[in-house]
């Protein structure tokens, strides 16, 4: 498993740009998938979903810039109008929905972890992963709440109350299971050049 794990991310890193574009294609609509799994609550127009999820994967597996990259794609083939949002939405409609900030988020959050597992290897532990997808999630909240901010006149509270509050649960759970899975499948050595490549690591 370790060694087939250590193959797959070296031929990842070394694939050519039509086989990584088929990757993040891949994780678009893995993401549009996800998306469908939703649970609709009274107090927030923004629905629970699974595309976290999906977001976090796609940075382990993909890493620097794919992942990112798969989230332009699964944001941008949205709006251009594939029914692949939530409720299998899709079109111009959604730059004037109160979904559009997290969906930059995810952007946000997958360049973002994506670059921190390919350039240290300190990031592939779930001890260290876990904060850093935390991190991430906010990022993600933030640009959600500053775009809800643009449409509703609440206040920083009330942001908070249709904006975060609903999803920490179900988000915990899911950075709690991408944290796993990324200290299962990411190699613990180095396949990138990474920055701290001669450096040993006792952790969990």
């Amino acid at each position: 498993m370790i060694y087939l794990s250590y193959r797959f991310y070296r031929w990842r890193y070394e694939a050519n740009f039509e086989q990584k574009l088929a990757l993040a294609l891949a994780f678009a609509a893995l993401t549009g998938i996800c998306a469908q799994i939703r649970l609709y609550l009274p107090w927030t127009p923004v629905p629970v979903t699974m595309q976290t999820f999906a977001v976090f994967l796609s940075a382990i597996v993909l890493g620097r810039n794919w992942g990112g990259i798969s989230q332009i794609l699964y944001v941008s083939l949205g709006i251009a109008g594939i029914p692949w949002f939530s409720g299998f939405k899709g079109g111009f409609a959604v730059l004037q929905g109160p979904t559009m900030g997290y969906l930059l988020g995810f952007i946000v959050a997958a360049f973002l972890v994506g670059f921190l597992i390919d350039r240290y290897i300190g990031a592939r532990y779930f001890v260290t992963l876990f904060p850093i997808l935390l991190f991430a999630n906010l990022c993600i909240y933030t640009l959600g709440i500053l775009w809800l901010s643009l449409m509703y006149p609440l206040d920083i509270y009330g942001l908070l109350a249709i904006g975060v509050i609903p999803f920490i649960p179900g988000d915990l759970a899911k950075i709690l299971a991408v944290s796993a899975i990324g200290r299962a499948i990411i190699p613990k050595r180095a396949y990138n050049g990474e920055a701290d490549a001669f450096r040993t690591y006792r952790l969990l």
